[in-house]
């Protein structure tokens, strides 16, 4: 079930949240997701945290996500994956990201050293004891940074149906363009008690063995000043995958549920 982890990875990089100018989060944020496949079956769970600390004498947020297999999915393929991601507190351009995953036997142990002012990367793969230095775009993030970066750099004020919006990012060894489109606002139920308002987007992924189509994701987060994923769906290859908010602590702001 490799597919599993591959949306846990779209709920650290795909965060389709657009914030106004104050900040959405703050240290101590905390998020835990519930994974389900084709709607019963348990898949696994993912969580991210927040954390104020300095690297190399600078104030970064240290970010860590982590997901894992349960159940009885488990018993057959079993992952273990951690993403983390040091960023600046002012500007939210990553210093350093690593991820360490272990999805079914296929390791993986990777360390990404950002220099902003030189658009450089140096990827020092652990498991295979190399090093190399890859030139990067302008203002790039990794895939967790977007997390954060999205939620406090944009103004869903004047967005409109059918924008798309469009980021820089790098992954392991790779530049590309990460790019969603903004579908509308939804009322949706949610496990936290009640109702959220939301906004409603789609990320474009690649068509292929996982995925159904280029637009087979759809991403739900609040409405509200926090801005926080709520829900993804996705429709796979075989079958679909479900995450759900179903626990959280350390929100900046105070959140809205509309309870019956």
């Amino acid at each position: 079930m490799k597919k599993v982890l591959l949306i846990i990875g779209v709920l650290f990089c795909m965060q389709a949240s657009f914030a106004q100018e104050k900040s959405a989060f703050q240290d101590g944020e905390w998020f835990k997701f519930r994974m389900s496949y084709s709607g019963f079956l348990k898949a696994g769970n993912a969580t991210l945290s927040v954390n104020e600390t300095k690297l190399d004498g600078k104030p970064v947020y240290h970010v860590v996500g982590k997901g894992w297999t349960t159940g009885a999915i488990k018993w057959f393929f079993k992952v273990k994956d951690r993403y983390e991601s040091y960023f600046d507190k002012e500007t939210g351009m990553p210093y350093k990201f690593i991820r360490k995953i272990d999805e079914g036997g296929h390791t993986k142990d990777i360390e990404i050293k950002f220099d902003q002012q030189k658009k450089e990367a140096l990827v020092e793969n652990k498991k295979y004891k190399t090093k190399k230095t890859i030139a990067t775009e302008q203002d790039v993030q990794d895939m967790v940074s977007a997390f954060y970066y999205l939620r406090n750099n944009y103004n869903t004020n004047d967005i409109k149906v059918g924008d798309i919006v469009s980021l820089n990012m790098f992954f392991d060894e790779e530049n590309y363009n990460f790019k969603l489109k903004y579908l509308g606002r939804e009322t949706i139920d949610t496990d936290l008690g009640g109702k959220m308002k939301t906004l409603k987007f789609r990320p474009y992924v690649m068509a292929g063995r996982v995925f159904k189509e280029q637009e087979s994701l759809t991403l739900w987060v609040s409405a509200d000043d926090n801005k926080i994923p709520l829900k993804i769906k996705a429709d796979l290859a075989v079958g679909s995958l479900r995450a759900d908010l179903e626990a959280f602590k350390g929100l900046k702001h105070p959140i809205q549920v509309e309870f019956d």
